[in-house]
C-alpha cells in the first residue's frame, strides 16, 4: 500500500471515531438561537393570568360575596301594607269597619323583630285603648326572645358562617394556585428534560450517520470491510430509533405543557421556546432547609386553614343547638292584626309565651351531629398537621437525593466517557472492533441521560419544596428561590 494512501486510510479511521460528546457534561443544544428561552418564571406568570383552573377559583369570591348577601337578607326591612275589612253588626246595626296599616318591620340578628308605622281606620272606628281615641295613629311593636333564639339563633348562625365565606373562598383559592403551580413546574423540568434529551440523541444520530458515510468510503477504497459498514448501519438505525422515541416524548411532554400556557383562552404548544439550561446544584448548608420552613406551612396552608374555618363554623351551629335546649320564652307588644278588636276599642296586644319540649329529641339530635363532626375535625386536623409534616419531610428527602445522584451521575459520565475516549484510541491502533466503540458510545449516552434526569428531579425537588411550605399560597414575586434560601439570616 502506498504512503500517502496509508495516511489517508488512518485519518478516515480516526474521523469515524469522533468523541461523541464535548469537554462539558452538559452537550450542546441543537435549537435554533433566535428562538426565546422560555423560563419557569414566564410559565408561572401565565399560569397566574390566564389558567383557566386559577382564574375559575377566582369566582369563590363572588359565592361569597352572594352567601353574604342572601344571610342579610334575612334582617333587612320589609315595607309592608295590610288593609283588613269586616262587616259586624253593633247594637242591632250592620257596620263595616277596617283598617290600613303601612309599617316597616325590621329584624336585629339577636332575633328581636320591631314594627313600626301609621294606622289609618275604615268606617267608624274608635281605638279607646292607652288613651288613644281616633282611628289614625302611629304603629309601634316589638317581639323579644327572651331564652332560645335570644343572640344565637339559626338566621344569626347563617350570618355568622357567610362571614366566612369570603376567608373560605380565599383559602380554596390558594389551594388552588398550589396545585396549579406545583403541577406546571413539575411539566416543566420533564419538558426541559426531554429537549436535553432530544438534543443528546439528535447529535448520536449525526455522529453515526458521519460515521458510517466514511466507512462506506473506507470500504469503497479497500481499507475497510464491508462487515463493519453493515454494522456502523445498523448502529445509525438504533440510534435513529431512539431519536424517534425522544421526538414522541418531546411532544407527549409539550402538549401536557401547553396544558398551563394559556393566551387568548387557548393553549400555546411551546414549539418555538429554547430551554434554558440548569441552574447550579446547591448544597444543604447553602439552601437552608430549616425548621422555620416546616411551622411556617402549618401555618399557613391552605388544606390546615380549612380544616381550622369549617371546625369554626361547626362550633357556630353547635352553639345554635346548645341554644335550643332553653325554653321558648317569648313576650310581645304589637299592633292588633283583627279588626273585630276594633268593637271592643283595643288597638294593641300584649302577652308572653312559653314553650319547652319535654323530650328535646330535636335538639339532642342536633346537638350530636355537631359533636360528632367536631370530633371527625379535631381528627382530620390532626392528620392534616402530619400530613404537611410528611409533605416538607417528603420535598426534603427529594431534594437531598437528587443532589446525591447529580453527582454521583456526573461521575458516571465523566468515566463513561474517559473509557469512550481510551475505547476509540484503542480502535486507531486495531486493538478493538467497532462494537465496543459503539457499545462505550451508548454507555456515555445513557449517562448524560441519568445526569439531565437527575438535574430535572432536583428541579422537582425544590418545586415540590416550595408546594409543601406554602410558598405559592398568593402569586410569588418569583424572586431566585435559590438565592433567597442562600441569604444569611
Amino acid at each position: 500500500m502506498q504512503i500517502p494512501h496509508l495516511i489517508g486510510t488512518i485519518l478516515l479511521i480516526a474521523y469515524s471515531v469522533v468523541p461523541l460528546w464535548a469537554q462539558d457534561i452538559a452537550p450542546p443544544s441543537t435549537e435554533d438561537n433566535s428562538n426565546p428561552i422560555l423560563t419557569l418564571q414566564s410559565v408561572l406568570t401565565r399560569v397566574e393570568q390566564n389558567h383557566p383552573l386559577l382564574r375559575g377559583s377566582q369566582t369563590e369570591r363572588i359565592v361569597a360575596s352572594g352567601k353574604l348577601l342572601t344571610a342579610l337578607g334575612k334582617f333587612e326591612p320589609n315595607l309592608v301594607n295590610d288593609w283588613e275589612l269586616e262587616r259586624l253588626v253593633k247594637d242591632g246595626k250592620t257596620t263595616s269597619v277596617g283598617f290600613n296599616d303601612t309599617l316597616v318591620e325590621m329584624r336585629h340578628p339577636w332575633g328581636i323583630q320591631g314594627f313600626a308605622g301609621f294606622r289609618a281606620g275604615i268606617g267608624d272606628v274608635e281605638v279607646a285603648d292607652l288613651g288613644i281615641h281616633t282611628s289614625n295613629q302611629p304603629l309601634l311593636g316589638i317581639i323579644f326572645p327572651l331564652l332560645r333564639g335570644f343572640i344565637t339563633n339559626p338566621a344569626h348562625a347563617e350570618l355568622q358562617k357567610s362571614s366566612l365565606a369570603n376567608k373560605q373562598a380565599e383559602l380554596e383559592i390558594q389551594q388552588s394556585r398550589q396545585d396549579v403551580y406545583l403541577g406546571a413546574a413539575t411539566q416543566y423540568w420533564s419538558w426541559v428534560a426531554a429537549r436535553k434529551i432530544l438534543a443528546l440523541r439528535e447529535k448520536a444520530v449525526a455522529v453515526a450517520e458521519d460515521r458510517a458515510s466514511q466507512l462506506a468510503k473506507q470500504a469503497k477504497a479497500g481499507a475497510r470491510a464491508k462487515f463493519d459498514v453493515i454494522e456502523a448501519n445498523q448502529e445509525v438505525q438504533r440510534r435513529r430509533e431512539r431519536l424517534i422515541k425522544a421526538r414522541r416524548q418531546i411532544d407527549q411532554e409539550q402538549y401536557k405543557l401547553a396544558l398551563f400556557l394559556w393566551e387568548d383562552n387557548g393553549v400555546v404548544v411551546p414549539t418555538k421556546w429554547k430551554s434554558p439550561p440548569f441552574p447550579s446544584v446547591l448544597s444543604s448548608q447553602e439552601l437552608k432547609l430549616d425548621e422555620q420552613d416546616q411551622r411556617r406551612a402549618t401555618a399557613i396552608r391552605p388544606e390546615v386553614q380549612l380544616v381550622h374555618l369549617e371546625a369554626e363554623s361547626n362550633h357556630i351551629d353547635l352553639e345554635v343547638a346548645a341554644n335550643n335546649f332553653l325554653p321558648d320564652l317569648t313576650i310581645e307588644a304589637a299592633p292588633s292584626r283583627k279588626p273585630e278588636d276594633f268593637v271592643l276599642g283595643l288597638g294593641y296586644r300584649f302577652g308572653a309565651q312559653l314553650s319547652f319540649p319535654f323530650l328535646q329529641r330535636e335538639a339532642r339530635g342536633d346537638e350530636l351531629q355537631m359533636k360528632g363532626k367536631a370530633q371527625r375535625l379535631k381528627l382530620l386536623q390532626q392528620y392534616r398537621l402530619q400530613q404537611v409534616s410528611m409533605d416538607v419531610a417528603n420535598a426534603r428527602s427529594a431534594i437531598t437525593r437528587a443532589q446525591e445522584r447529580t453527582q454521583v451521575a456526573r461521575q458516571a459520565l465523566q468515566l463513561a466517557k474517559k473509557i469512550e475516549k481510551g475505547e476509540r484510541t484503542r480502535f486507531k491502533l486495531g486493538a478493538t472492533t467497532l462494537l465496543f466503540v459503539n457499545l462505550r458510545e451508548r454507555n456515555v449516552l445513557k449517562a448524560a441521560e441519568g445526569w439531565i434526569t437527575a438535574m430535572a428531579d432536583y428541579q422537582k425537588g425544590l418545586s415540590l419544596y416550595r408546594w409543601a411550605i406554602g410558598e405559592w399560597v398568593s402569586a410569588p414575586s418569583f424572586a431566585d428561590f435559590d438565592k433567597k434560601r442562600m441569604e444569611k439570616s
